[in-house]
């Protein structure tokens, strides 16, 4: 066998990885392109369990309507009803609620791909801390989208409330399931905010004091988000997704706090708690030569 069938048959030798982990940007984007890859099998695979368990998702989903709009026609002879409004819309309706279902079932997939995309940059102290940010955010995502499915009865009851008497609410599936879906997922990126501010500051990134000063920041961007992910767009509902979201933040203070006075402690028993963060640590000082100490410039250049 000629050289040259032998190159043929291996084929092109990879290239040896930086033993430090550094990439170039090329190989930056070529990672990114097969973490996206992964993570969008991932969800195509969840989204096509999700399609043949379609008719009991959908009850599922909609029962919080159906339960709201029963309680309103007992209650304030108010009627409201979905309705598909289109030839293609109980199609598109199964494919949305699909990809839906496949991305939150796909949750730990995506965030281990993204995790694993931003590990080679961190030194292995940050890769500890940044696995278990992966482990926090799953189960609080989750916690998020359970909270929010069972807080949608009451604000929908709520929300359907402000009908006048007389006249009958009629709902679009597709709108109904696009509220749906975008609570959902705002509640769940909602609650995994607090364990990535946790997470800095673990690592030393976020102090509570600092988070501290910037309260009136966090209740302001708290309301800001919550304006952009309300479905509705009233001022009511604002609040009420707000309302969580600055509950979680006030636990990842207070976490936070405890931990900075854990961390104070510890370099106070170490002997250099009391120094600032500018003022060089005494441990070597009295112990230099004279050619280990820098040399004036004047006397360098003579």
């Amino acid at each position: 066998m000629s050289e040259d069938s032998r190159k043929r048959g291996l084929g092109r030798r990879r290239e040896p990885t930086d033993p430090e982990g550094r990439m170039t940007l090329v190989e930056h984007l070529r990672e990114l392109r097969s973490r996206m890859i992964r993570s969008a099998w991932a969800i195509l695979v969840g989204s096509v369990v999700a399609w043949f368990f379609y008719q009991r998702i959908f009850a599922f989903l909609t029962k919080p309507y159906l339960d709201a709009a029963k309680l309103l026609s007992s209650q304030q002879q108010v009627q409201a009803h979905l309705y598909l409004n289109g030839v293609a819309d109980a199609f598109n309706l199964q494919v949305k609620l699909s990809v839906a279902v496949g991305a939150i079932l796909a949750s730990p997939i995506w965030l281990y791909e993204l995790f694993r995309f931003i590990a080679p940059g961190m030194l292995r102290r940050e890769k500890r801390w940044g696995a278990l940010f992966v482990l926090a955010s799953l189960p609080l995502f989750l916690l998020g989208v359970v909270t929010a499915y069972f807080a949608l009865p009451r604000l929908l009851h709520a929300l359907l409330g402000f009908t006048p008497q007389g006249l009958t609410n009629l709902t679009t599936v597709d709108d109904y399931i696009s509220f749906l879906i975008q609570l959902v997922f705002f509640f769940g990126i909602g609650f995994m905010t607090p364990v990535l501010v946790v997470t800095l500051n673990v690592l030393g990134l976020l102090s509570a004091q600092r988070l501290r000063s910037w309260w009136r920041w966090i209740v302001f961007l708290s309301l800001v988000f919550a304006a952009v992910g309300n479905p509705t767009g009233d001022v009511i509902t604002m609040f009420l997704f707000a309302i969580p979201q600055l509950f979680l933040m006030l636990i990842a203070y207070v976490i936070c706090l405890f931990n900075d006075r854990r961390r104070a402690r510890r370099e106070q028993a170490a002997g250099f708690g009391d120094l600032p963060d500018d003022q060089v640590s005494p441990l070597n000082l009295g112990d230099e030569t004279a050619d280990e100490r820098p040399s004036d410039l004047h006397e360098a250049n003579d």
